[in-house]
């Protein structure tokens, strides 16, 4: 397992720079840069244009400018912002929190209540509950994240029982540590449930079929014949069979962690990394994109491998050599 892990490991770094060189060629075959716009600024000279764009290499061919960004990478270092006249990491860091740990809440809600409501439903197979849960899910999947957003922040406006935008309110620095918190949680819980809405209904649907068809296994009639008792059958053989699929879901949901809140972090004012690459892209501020695109990229290979490692210590059938 070391050794796999090694390997795997070693095979992240050409493709993080093969992924890096592509977001690189699509930024810059794009029409115009940040500079161009700043020149139809009468108040920026010339001179100070092209001092800046020597100052960043960028009148330099396109592979001096990659191969100059790629030494700084291994050296930790992302890259210059055009747009905010700092490096890279600065402007990163400042945002990368916020989306974390929205995404992380959203993630541990999504399969806190999908899982339960799965093998709750598979444990009651064509009951009131499970047709009650069904219908949950398809209104869930349904529905999408940007309406339900608006719909709950009319709610917000009109009770004024959950705040309508942003991640603190005026008087968080006042607040105590348990106030700061709970100021937190209450500007966390729109954006978090429009998140997992949808993942919700996925989730539970694919957890209840695979606990439905592990159910139907003569293993499971082996254990109760051995008088195994109910809860060990279904919690422990059954659950832990039923299970792997989604444990390569989580590997994948590892690498929405910075990218899938975009949408709403804009709608709702959230101040993560979504407002930060719209703007990146939208100004061409081409090594604040890169990094962005870099980070999203080690999640979703770290979370490919630690998706690969659990199915190694839940399935004994799995083995890497």
């Amino acid at each position: 397992m070391i050794g796999y892990i090694v390997k795997r490991v070693l095979v992240v770094i050409p493709l993080l720079l093969v992924m890096a060189l592509f977001t690189f060629i699509f930024m810059q075959k794009t029409a115009g840069s940040f500079y161009d716009s700043l020149r139809m600024d009468p108040l920026i000279s010339e001179q100070t244009i092209d001092y800046y764009e020597s100052l960043y290499h960028l009148d330099r061919p396109l592979s001096v400018q990659f191969l100059h960004w790629v030494v700084n990478l291994f050296r930790l270092e992302f890259g210059y912002s055009f747009y905010f006249n700092i490096p890279v990491i600065q402007v990163i860091k400042g945002r990368l929190w916020n989306t974390f740990i929205l995404s992380l809440t959203s993630m541990i809600m999504t399969w806190g209540v999908a899982l339960p409501l799965g093998i709750w439903a598979a444990l009651r197979h064509n009951r009131f509950v499970d047709r009650m849960i069904q219908f949950i899910s398809y209104i869930c999947l349904s529905t999408p994240s940007f309406l339900l957003a608006i719909l709950l922040l009319y709610f917000a406006s009109q009770t004024g029982w959950l705040p309508m935008g942003g991640m603190r309110s005026a008087h968080y620095e006042e607040l105590s540590l348990l106030g700061k918190w709970w100021d937190l949680l209450r500007h966390m819980a729109i954006p978090a449930v429009c998140l997992s809405i949808y993942s919700i209904g996925s989730l539970q649907r694919i957890m209840r079929g695979n606990m439905l068809e592990t159910l139907r296994q003569q293993y499971l009639l082996t254990a109760r014949a051995k008088g195994l008792p109910e809860n060990r059958v279904i919690y422990v053989h059954a659950l832990r069979n039923a299970i792997n699929p989604l444990i390569t879901i989580l590997g994948y949901s590892f690498s929405s962690l910075l990218s899938g809140a975009a949408l709403l972090e804009i709608i709702y004012g959230w101040p993560g990394l979504g407002n930060l690459m719209l703007t990146a892209v939208r100004s061409k501020d081409v090594y604040l994109v890169m990094a962005s695109f870099m980070m999203s990229g080690v999640l979703f290979l770290m979370g490919n491998l630690l998706a690969d490692i659990l199915l190694a210590k839940c399935d004994p059938r799995i083995r890497y050599e």
